[in-house]
């Protein structure tokens, strides 16, 4: 594996929790960062997040990872899945419990969606974690995306309550860097 894994991203938060991830266990795994203002297709997380990822690998001429999340609703057959940032940038951590007022159900699955490319005119591989929850009236900080909100499955606290290092064995992040972990490691061999 090059040491100059580049993670294409400009959140502070992210980079901070997928540093963390990464960088535990016996083989850690060291990335640099670079922040670039990437447009996003509309689609599937997939599709998102291959494309997202092509475009970075060109973008910085070598290999790189790029992450993507979605909060999906159940009630809403899955929307507003990978435009969830849209979502909550308009209408808040109350406004998303609004969409679901008129649901019983407030089942949402949190997905991330790492994408990992060798370099420009490599297919991007792609690496997703999802995690079970539901969708809550928010508590705890609301400084990290929609974490105050979402409750996974067997807590009773959201991701914001939950202690980082809990949090970062448990959340659809981790899962998906537990994939990436992986196939990086079996590459370096």
């Amino acid at each position: 594996m090059s040491p100059n894994l580049v993670f294409v991203t400009g959140n502070a938060n992210k980079l901070k929790e997928v540093k963390a991830i990464l960088s535990a266990g016996g083989q850690p795994i060291e990335i640099d960062s670079q922040a670039l203002d990437i447009p996003e297709i509309q689609g599937t997380t997939e599709e998102v997040a291959k494309d997202k990822c092509r475009r970075a690998a060109e973008a910085i001429g070598g290999p790189c990872i790029t992450e993507d999340t979605a909060l999906s609703f159940r009630a809403m057959n899955g929307l507003p899945g990978p435009y969830i940032k849209h979502f909550l940038g308009s209408l808040g951590h109350e406004g998303l419990n609004r969409m679901l007022a008129g649901f019983e159900d407030k089942g949402a699955s949190a997905i991330c969606t790492f994408a990992y490319s060798a370099g420009p005119g490599t297919e991007p591989i792609v690496f997703e974690g999802r995690t079970e929850g539901a969708l809550v009236p928010a508590r705890g900080p609301p400084v990290f995306g929609w974490d105050a909100c979402f409750e996974p499955l067997g807590y009773d606290l959201t991701y914001a309550e939950i202690p980082a290092d809990e949090k970062n064995k448990i959340s659809h992040r981790y899962k998906a860097l537990d994939k990436l972990r992986t196939f990086l490691q079996s590459r370096a061999s």
